[in-house]
């Protein structure tokens, strides 16, 4: 799923997505050009109109992350974060860049975000993944019990999902040609039936709490009666409250089909639906109001949201 705030101008790209049958191996990955950091113009295409670093930047870690997953594939490359950013610098390195007369802290050249799941499917329907990021674009699991899991921890200063929403803070950590970056990774075993996906933050970066993209995830699922009908409503519906491009790659593992996904979550749906969404406060003059539904129903869907989050580096140590 991918749409664009202005038409031809989106500085997503397009979300990736490939499994190999012979292997079991699969990944799904977004990148987020950082129109910030990255609006200068660092290439012209054919028909004159020009593109900036943040454009070009998502495009071309797209390419690397296509080439490595490819090569792990096919030539035994490294599965590991460490070679994928050498991918990553390889390709930035050749690709058209611009130097711009404006300079300071917060410019980068070819900026972009990643996150990606990349997943072997084992016997005794076990998969083992590995969530890979850069930045502030997440992967998920969805799983039918507990719902929307996130499996990546954004390169912020702050760390708690709602108080995201509120503040929208720089990055400590970006994809980018001109300056170090690490893509930083967790590893985690599923068994199947698992639904994994990875979004860019046009999808979760402008709704009210974290349970209401997971709403919007399942809601529309309750509509749709393929896959390609899903894809179409959950287009529709970002279209209809962000502010951004919007990208999302997202795969179901061990179900037979839509129907057979809905029917797994149709319970799930019911909960987040009436726990976390249609309480919200109605009518006029709600700050105080909607902050405090905000916080309330944080509060009760946060642990299980948080169950997979990667420690802080500090935690680690």
């Amino acid at each position: 799923m991918w749409t664009e705030r202005v038409p031809g101008r989106g500085e997503d790209a397009e979300p990736f997505v490939a499994h190999h049958f012979g292997a079991q191996q699969g990944m799904l990955a977004v990148f987020d050009g950082s129109g910030g950091a990255g609006s200068s113009p660092a290439w012209q295409a054919p028909d004159g109109e020009t593109r900036t670093g943040a454009w070009v930047g998502s495009r071309v870690a797209r390419l690397a992350a296509d080439c490595w997953f490819h090569d792990v594939v096919e030539r035994g490359q490294a599965d590991t974060p460490e070679q994928l950013t050498q991918y990553l610098k390889y390709f930035l390195s050749k690709a058209p860049q611009r130097r711009s007369k404006i300079v300071g802290t917060m410019r980068r050249r070819l900026p972009t975000t990643l996150a990606a799941v990349q997943y072997q499917m084992r016997e005794q329907h076990s998969i083992e993944c590995q969530a890979l990021w850069a930045g502030d674009s997440r992967a998920y699991t969805l799983q039918p019990g507990a719902g929307l899991r996130v499996l990546t921890r954004d390169h912020t200063q702050e760390s708690d999902a709602l108080e995201l929403l509120r503040s929208d803070p720089p990055m400590t950590n970006s994809i980018c040609a001109d300056r170090e970056f690490v893509v930083d990774v967790q590893r985690r075993s599923f068994q199947l039936p698992c639904v994994f996906l990875a979004a860019t933050d046009g999808f979760f970066g402008y709704v009210h709490t974290p349970a209401v993209f997971e709403y919007v995830l399942l809601s529309t699922l309750m509509q749709a009666d393929n896959e390609l009908e899903w894809a179409d409503l959950i287009r529709r519906e970002v279209q209809g409250y962000t502010a951004d491009d919007a990208s999302m790659a997202l795969i179901a593992l061990g179900y037979q089909d839509v129907r057979h996904l809905r029917g797994a979550f149709a319970d799930r749906y019911v909960t987040v639906r009436d726990r976390y969404v249609h309480g919200r406060p109605q009518g006029t003059d709600l700050t105080e109001r909607i902050r405090g539904w905000q916080d309330d129903t944080w509060r009760s869907y946060r642990a299980d949201y948080e169950t997979f989050l990667p420690p802080l580096p500090e935690e680690q140590a």
